[in-house]
């Protein structure tokens, strides 16, 4: 893992995080957090490693895995009530325990899981007002898409889609209208790169009451911490990296600022979507194993991502030199994650491809131990219309690879099995190598 960079939040600190910040005995910078399970006051952080596994609990029989409370209801003291949990829609401590061990890995002061990552966002979005104005990314994923259009039509939110790698074209529409600045970085699938320092800055001097917010999905907090970088919200979904075995659906917000963190909760409390207390207790016990998950998956998709490019493919992953964006990458974030994409140069080809592979199952997700394939535009983004999608500069052959925990070897062999198949390349004495687009048809192997 690549040491992390330093970032100063700038003017885009707040007053209430400052106040918050303190130094434990060794002069380490904790981010405040309500957890037990969190650094007490004069406690060492440890590396994220650990701390992903470490945690403490008050349970009375001293479980060394938090207890699933699978209860709806809890017993009061008095009549007039008054205990910390009176029904789990509104609280539950399983899902207390996870919130709090969340906001220690993700630098908040307060995390709240909900039924998933779409389930997240609409939290957020719920923030905003009829005539408010809503600044994203030409590259989003579909259930965003889809939400935001939703809000357009239904709400009188406006939206603008713009470039978001560009700073200056985001900040030709921000104004004084501007609610919220909705960020992903790697987009999916065509893994551009946002400057989330920049445009959290430039937002912030424009607007002061604009919201950043980010999708930190594709990285989780292993790899990146976007509330450090000046974010005002991150979520992210639960299903994938955080989880890691694609068993549960589950989403996460995190922030600092304790005004955001109480209206997110009355809605998720107003409308009963928490998570529920079994998932809640399977999303604690994947996140223990991110850090040696999200090492091995990256490790795996370099390889895949190196192999990819060496025979003639166009390959969008941070970690190769050739992204156009790699220093921006690598100054924002500790790894280049296990989501890749290629482009064959024909729609059949990458048809063909996603159908010949075995190890590689076909599904829209991703983050899960497993390795998957799919075509974007077909699955995962589909219900963003032809026109918006040429208009987004989408390839309609692309291909999206999200690596897993398995031997790379394998892996490589399984994927050059199906580009054989699928007449993507050509055997040559030397080896193969990616045949020209309009090339059609197998090729035989020797």
């Amino acid at each position: 893992m690549a040491t992390p960079n330093s970032h100063g939040n700038g003017p885009a600190v707040t007053a209430a995080s400052k106040a918050l910040a303190r130094l434990d005995l060794d002069g380490h910078d904790l981010p405040p957090s309500p957890a037990p399970s969190s650094p007490h006051a004069g406690r060492r952080r440890y590396a994220l490693a650990t701390e992903l596994v470490y945690t403490e609990t008050k349970d009375q029989y001293g479980s060394s895995s938090i207890p699933i409370y699978q209860s709806a209801t809890f017993k009061q003291t008095s009549s007039s009530g008054g205990n910390e949990y009176d029904y789990t829609r509104s609280g539950n401590p399983t899902r207390t325990h996870l919130e709090r061990h969340l906001a220690k890995i993700m630098n908040a002061t307060r995390a709240l899981a909900v039924g998933s990552g779409m389930g997240a966002l609409d939290v957020i979005t719920r923030l905003l007002r009829p005539g408010d104005e809503v600044i994203t990314g030409d590259d989003l994923y579909g259930g965003t898409n889809r939400l935001l259009t939703y809000l357009k039509n239904n709400q009188g939110v406006v939206v603008h889609h713009v470039d978001t790698t560009n700073v200056d074209r985001v900040r030709e529409v921000l104004s004084n209208k501007t609610a919220m600045v909705l960020l992903e970085t790697p987009t999916n699938p065509l893994i551009k790169i946002v400057d989330i320092p920049a445009i959290a800055r430039v937002s912030h001097e424009i607007n002061s009451k604009a919201l950043v917010i980010v999708d930190n999905t594709m990285l989780s907090p292993m790899l990146c911490n976007p509330l450090d970088l000046g974010a005002d919200v991150v979520y992210e979904s639960g299903t994938k990296y955080l989880s890691g075995h694609h068993d549960i659906m589950a989403g996460v917000i995190a922030v600092n600022d304790p005004e955001l963190g109480d209206k997110m909760y009355f809605t998720i409390n107003a409308t009963g979507c928490g998570l529920s207390p079994n998932d809640s207790f399977l999303l604690m016990r994947g996140v223990k194993t991110l850090a040696i998950r999200m090492e091995k998956q990256q490790t795996n998709a370099q390889r895949i991502a190196e192999f990819l490019e060496s025979h003639g493919f166009k390959v969008r992953y941070p970690g190769l030199k050739s992204h156009p964006q790699y220093d921006l990458h690598w100054s924002i974030a500790r790894g280049a994650g296990a989501v890749l994409s290629f482009e064959t140069g024909d729609v059949a080809v990458s048809e063909r491809i996603v159908e010949a592979a075995r190890l590689w199952g076909i599904s829209v997700s991703f983050g899960c131990v497993n390795s998957l394939i799919s075509m974007p535009c077909r699955m995962s983004h589909a219900s963003i219309d032809a026109k918006t999608r040429q208009e987004r500069q989408m390839p309609e052959d692309i291909i999206r690879l999200c690596v897993g925990i398995e031997d790379v070897d394998d892996l490589i062999d399984d994927l050059s099995r199906a580009l054989i198949q699928a007449g993507a390349v050509a055997l040559t004495l030397d080896g193969f190598h990616a045949n020209d687009a309009d090339v059609d048809g197998a090729v035989s192997s020797a």
